[in-house]
């Protein structure tokens, strides 16, 4: 049998991998769960998976897959199947978007000097389910998106690990906050650079920020940068 807060962090880990594709950070649960320190993260997460609901996975952070649900839990997909009754009339069916695919093209890895135009010579493929990007949205097009194998860890502490493919939709602006995929030096500068890293606006610049706590925020006058789309998905292979 769980504790209360067992069941919680659970539950917690199980919605935000079915809604995001990566389980919350430790300060997230630890504030969603409000205690005051990451030592009882660490002591729920192992009761969980001596219990044998979750699993860490090695040399990935915040990688936690679930293997079991209490048997009082019903699935995710059963309760959103439940709900569907009360759905606005002009809501798309979540549940059956999930059930499809959508085709994207997997430009390459993001890397230094190796700009988005460059890779889109790739004819590689990745089938994505619809759900995992349609976002509330109506229809899907796969001309709005692409697929980026991300290079590197430095968006470790945001769930996003070296060799993730990550989906993004195409877009030239995002809010401060967003996982954008930037083109450093601009679109018409012979030098540049693609990386993915938060947005953030301030006083004239732009800073790239990275989530991972070794490396240094790096700013930029505005013309030097160029968004180039936006995260809403990724896809992780074991």
């Amino acid at each position: 049998m769980l504790t209360r807060k067992q069941k919680e962090l659970l539950l917690l880990i199980r919605d935000r991998i079915a809604e995001e594709g990566v389980p919350p950070s430790f300060d997230e649960m630890k504030e969603a769960l409000g205690l005051r320190s990451k030592s009882g993260i660490h002591r729920l997460i192992t009761g969980l998976e001596e219990r044998g609901f979750i699993k860490r996975l090695p040399h990935r952070a915040r990688a936690l897959e679930i293997i079991r649900l209490p048997e009082d839990v019903e699935p995710r997909a059963a309760k959103s199947s439940a709900r569907k009754t009360r759905l606005p009339a002009n809501m798309p069916d979540m549940a059956a978007i999930a059930a499809q695919s959508i085709r994207l093209p997997l430009y390459g890895r993001i890397a230094a000097g190796a700009p988005i135009e460059a890779m889109r010579d790739s004819d590689a493929k990745i089938d994505v389910p619809i759900g995992l990007i349609a976002g509330g949205r109506g229809r899907i097009e796969a001309d709005d998106h692409y697929a980026l194998e991300v290079s590197g860890d430095s968006m470790i502490e945001a769930g996003i690990m070296d060799g993730d493919r990550v989906i993004i939709r195409k877009c030239d602006t995002a809010e401060n906050g967003a996982i954008i995929v930037a083109l450093i030096g601009g679109e018409d500068e012979g030098e540049n650079e693609v990386t993915l890293k938060y947005l953030q606006r301030r006083a004239g610049k732009i800073d790239l920020v990275p989530a991972n706590k070794n490396l240094k925020t790096r700013s930029y006058e505005p013309g030097h940068v160029a968004v180039q789309g936006k995260l809403v998905g990724l896809v992780r292979q074991y």
